[in-house]
């Protein structure tokens, strides 16, 4: 995962996720609203998971 991902998940994390698909992008933006930190953990979930 590349720096410039890492950030996007911390600044804003339902971006970061834009391109895994739909599922992805609702469960990151509930994650979200229900409170940063597991927005930013949720995506970069998301993000090494898909990577390997």
């Amino acid at each position: 995962m590349s720096l410039g991902r890492v950030l996007l998940c911390i600044i804003f994390p339902p971006l970061a996720v834009l391109d895994k698909g739909c599922g992805s992008i609702l469960i990151v933006t509930l994650l979200t609203c229900c409170g940063w930190v597991p927005g930013v953990i949720g995506a970069l979930v998301v993000n090494n998971a898909e990577e390997k």
